[in-house]
């Protein structure tokens, strides 16, 4: 029993640090057919990202679009200002960077600066980026990011008034 339980332990431990494996952008836990249908047709903007959004749909998200990898937060004097996230969607066979500032920091900075996209390991670089200067929104989608077949990121700045350099957070890496 003892040693049972001691080989449990080692593989947890070994998936903590080695990870349990790899998975393609739109791959893993990626919500049933079902539940994607039944999901509401809302469009109204949400914290957990909503592809069915205004202002979604005039960045090009393709409306069946679900998150993948993990939620980053951008942190601002020791508080979360803005959560980073990314999209895929399988229809589209593309990748979307998302950023929600939050209220409690909308509240206390006006005219602060956004971007999002997707950053692409294999180039190095950052794809779809959008830019937001001088803005009070809340929700913001980059543009549409040719990466499907690559391991990505999403990459999520914010910057206010005053600030030299911006607040940046990156979600998990999918390969």
């Amino acid at each position: 029993m003892r040693a049972r339980k001691t080989a449990i332990a080692a593989s947890a431990c070994a998936f903590v640090l080695f990870g349990a494996g790899s998975a393609l952008a739109g791959t893993g836990p990626a919500p049933s057919p079902d539940a994607r249908k039944a999901a509401p047709q809302s469009t109204a903007p949400t914290a957990d990202g909503n592809p069915r959004s205004a202002k979604a749909q005039a960045a090009g998200v393709c409306s069946d679009a679900y998150q993948i990898g993990t939620t980053a937060y951008i942190d601002r004097g020791g508080a979360h200002a803005a959560s980073v996230k990314q999209f895929y969607s399988p229809t589209c066979k593309k990748n979307y960077g998302y950023v929600w500032v939050w209220k409690s920091f909308r509240d206390k900075v006006k005219d602060y600066d956004v971007s999002t996209g997707v950053y692409s390991y294999a180039r190095d670089e950052i794809v779809g980026q959008d830019w937001w200067n001088r803005t009070n929104l809340q929700e913001f989608w980059s543009l549409p990011a040719d990466t499907a077949a690559e391991c990505t990121a999403a990459i999520g700045q914010l910057r206010a008034p005053g600030d030299a350099l911006p607040g940046q957070a990156m979600t998990s890496k999918r390969c």
